[in-house]
């Protein structure tokens, strides 16, 4: 943010987002929701929030959906998302959870106990993984680093020839906008989880527990 930027690449954050909210809202329809965010100070966590309500808003407004809980997580901390659910629910049912993150994720889940809820997350991480294989955790958001790796170096070589960059649109970061090449997300639960982070290589399937 607020930088002279001639590029920006990075993975769709909103479209993040909404593929965590149509997920969790296919496994809970109605009930009662809890958003927990990211840390308020991370741009990427208003932009994975603005994609979920992007989904949960219409349902809200039409009474499908409450949302009982809307708050950042200082830091992305797991123990704060832990204790903020622990706190929560000390007064208030839920029925799911659209979670930012991996990590806010596991707090979210280690907050429930032996309740499972719809829970989302964001990172492919291996514990993570673990929680969709166990049936803990509804899903996760698979940014791959091959992808964005390879993209990016991609582009600096035709920089460095002199050629012209393509790009799919831009991004404000309140100086500029800024040319931007967003990559697509891959929402990953149960059902194919093997087709995408164990095919492609982001984990080993000996690394993961299928029993």
């Amino acid at each position: 943010m607020d930088a002279p930027l001639d590029y920006y690449i990075s993975f769709d954050n909103v479209k993040v987002g909404e593929l965590q909210a149509q997920a969790i809202l296919e496994a809970a329809p109605t009930g009662k929701y809890a958003y927990v965010g990211g840390a308020d100070s991370d741009n990427n966590a208003h932009l994975f929030r603005e994609g979920a309500m992007n989904v949960l808003q219409p349902e809200i407004d039409a009474g499908n959906i409450e949302l009982v809980f809307d708050q950042f997580t200082d830091g992305w901390s797991p123990e704060v998302a832990e204790t903020n659910m622990k706190n929560l629910l000390k007064t208030t049912d839920v029925d799911a959870v659209v979670a930012s993150n991996d990590g806010t994720a596991g707090g979210v889940i280690n907050a429930l106990g032996e309740t499972i809820l719809p829970v989302s997350g964001q990172d492919a991480e291996r514990d993570a993984l673990q929680r969709i294989i166990d049936g803990t955790q509804t899903m996760t958001v698979y940014k791959s680093l091959e992808s964005i790796a390879s993209t990016s170096a991609e582009v600096a070589i035709d920089l460095a020839n002199g050629q012209s960059i393509e790009t799919t649109q831009s991004i404000n970061n309140n100086q500029i906008d800024v040319p931007a090449i967003l990559l697509d997300p891959i929402a990953v639960d149960a059902s194919n989880l093997e087709k995408t982070v164990i095919s492609d290589g982001h984990i080993a399937k000996e690394d993961l527990n299928f029993n």
